[in-house]
């Protein structure tokens, strides 16, 4: 193990680096009081050496790892990549790629929902990874052995689950479904976060549309916020409160005092004129510019029997393909089909679509049953008489 601290001693590992047909990354980062992600560490692994970064030593330049990232014959991989690809989009503008996330193609070929690393590596090597040094300060210098141990171990045994997932992989004829995943975590646009779509990361629901205007605008102005002074959004405002004044809309310093979300005094901050601007905006915009609220089509309840059979075709599919139930298709998944046809939601969706999603919308118009047989339940045609 070797802990780089120059550019010199970084670009001369990138460089052998690109040697190989893939490098195993991790990062260890802190964010508990910021907006942005701080990075602690890089480790990166090749066949032959393992090293941990340090760019927190004053001058190190990371421009030969980002270069190292888009080299396209060098496979970068992962395990639970999105955290760790967010910095590097912040930092250089661009996702490693090409890009292997262990998590997401073990999750397709048989090793559950969201496996975690320990538990890969226990199941793929035998090696039992030692996780006590997962919650800690990294920013702290210097580091300890146990630390630095901790940290190389997450690129080191992540070399041989690379090749034994990406093999089987392979072996079931599923780097389609893979690549369907993957794609997704290589968009960088994926990891930055504008403003006006802030809302959208809300899951709390309104039911008139200018309180959705006003979420819409309140969400874009906190996220504007903690953006700009580099603190996490719940610090600026939580959910709660944006729903609160979403539907309360105070225009006045004494309104915020009848509010559960604000301590008293509130309203004669110059955050509270801030809001009180955009509720007064919001309040002029005409009826018919205000944002419409999605409703939910006429159709087949969630809650009834064709949403039941779904579940069932569900579970029959999983067993079958060897995958778990909440990859191919969430509960969320199964009502919105229930609903719609052209739902907007991953089940319908490449390869999802294919074990499942046309199944699903077969059984839902009477074209396709479930029998029950010695190899459990299994879908059957249906020739329906007129």
């Amino acid at each position: 193990m070797k802990i780089i601290t120059s550019t010199s001693d970084l670009a001369a590992f990138c460089n052998s680096a690109k040697n190989f047909e893939f490098v195993t990354v991790d990062t260890e980062f802190l964010r508990e009081t910021t907006y942005w992600p701080i990075l602690c560490l890089v480790q990166m692994a090749t066949d032959d050496e393992a090293v941990i970064v340090d760019p927190m030593v004053d001058g190190i330049d990371l421009s030969p790892m980002f270069e190292l990232f888009q080299d396209t014959s060098v496979v970068k991989v992962f395990h639970a990549a999105k955290q760790d690809v967010e910095i590097f989009v912040k930092l250089s503008g661009a996702t490693p790629t090409p890009l292997f996330d262990t998590q997401v193609a073990a999750a397709v070929c048989g090793f559950g929902d969201s496996i975690s690393y320990d538990n890969m590596v226990r199941q793929i090597s035998g090696n039992q990874v030692d996780k006590s040094s997962r919650f800690t300060n990294w920013s702290h210098r210097p580091l300890t052995d146990k630390q630095l141990t901790y940290a190389i171990g997450d690129v080191t045994h992540l070399r041989e689950c690379y090749t034994h997932i990406r093999n089987r992989v392979i072996e079931q004829n599923r780097e389609s479904w893979v690549a369907a995943e993957l794609d997704a975590l290589m968009d960088a646009s994926n990891y930055i976060v504008q403003p006006e779509d802030a809302w959208k990361r809300m899951k709390m629901k309104v039911n008139r549309p200018r309180d959705f205007a006003a979420m819409k605008r309140l969400a874009a102005w906190r996220e504007a916020k903690a953006q700009r002074e580099d603190v996490p959004r719940g610090r600026v405002m939580k959910d709660e409160a944006i729903y609160e004044l979403s539907q309360q809309q105070p225009t006045s310093t004494k309104a915020f005092d009848r509010l559960r979300s604000f301590s008293k005094g509130f309203g004669r901050s110059s955050a509270a004129r801030e809001i009180m601007d955009i509720i007064e905006d919001v309040k002029a915009i005409d009826k018919d510019d205000l944002p419409a609220i999605k409703r939910k089509p006429n159709g087949p309840s969630p809650k009834g029997a064709i949403c039941d059979l779904l579940r069932v075709l569900l579970k029959a599919v999983s067993e079958q393909e060897g995958v778990a139930p909440r990859i191919i298709a969430s509960s969320d998944d199964i009502d919105s089909i229930v609903l719609d046809d052209d739902a907007d939601v991953p089940a319908l969706k490449g390869w999802r679509k294919d074990v499942f999603g046309e199944k699903a919308l077969a059984i839902k118009h009477g074209k396709l049953g479930l029998a029950a047989t010695r190899k459990g339940i299994v879908p059957i045609d249906v020739d329906l008489e007129d």
